[in-house]
């Protein structure tokens, strides 16, 4: 959950509507879908929608960026499985960079790399243990979180936090902070009532 002071600043609080909007008007269609899990759903969200836009991807990186100085400071890297979280992950980092706070991105093959090293983690050369958030776009089961933390930590990283833009509210959240803890911006009932 977000902290009601990181909810209630006026910067935090502007950004994070537009960026609703934005996800409401590109990414949300209630319709019939079968979604990453196999379950049928009513409705779908695509982030890609949104991460992938310019506007999009600055209110992410600007807001997840806030979130993590709140909720893991010490981390110095943000990433998760591709593709959901590739955009997620560079667009947060280059506003750390830009705040002034560095935060390297990297990315969580599903399948391990097929050649040379078979490495599941594609870095700039993260050290054994560094501090890292895993970044999600929609949470429904938790299972892409889930294989991200796991693969992180085989990977010799300490996993601080999961944060996503949408926790679908379908037992996805209580998997993952099963793990690691986890923050969401929006939740289903931001977009359903």
């Amino acid at each position: 959950m977000l902290s009601d002071a990181l909810r209630d600043r006026p910067v935090f609080a502007t950004k994070r509507a537009r960026l609703l909007e934005l996800l409401r008007t590109r990414a949300f269609q209630e319709r019939e879908v079968t979604l990453s899990s196999g379950l049928k759903s009513n409705f779908y969200i695509d982030c890609k929608q949104v991460s992938l836009d310019a506007e999009g991807a600055t209110l992410i990186g600007e807001l997840f960026h806030m979130v993590i100085e709140e909720i893991a400071p010490q981390a110095v890297a943000v990433g998760g499985l591709t593709l959901g979280a590739d955009p997620l992950a560079t667009a947060t980092s280059v506003v750390s960079w830009q705040a002034g706070r560095p935060r390297a991105a990297f990315i969580v093959r599903k399948e391990p790399k097929g050649h040379g090293t078979g490495q599941w983690i594609e870095s700039a050369g993260l050290a054994p243990g560094a501090a890292v958030v895993i970044l999600e776009d929609v949470v429904t089961t938790g299972a892409s979180t889930l294989r991200a933390i796991e693969r992180s930590r085989a990977a010799g990283l300490t996993v601080l936090h999961a944060l996503g833009l949408v926790d679908r509210l379908e037992g996805g959240r209580e998997a993952v902070i099963a793990e690691t803890p986890m923050t969401t911006l929006f939740s289903r009932r931001d977009f359903l009532p």
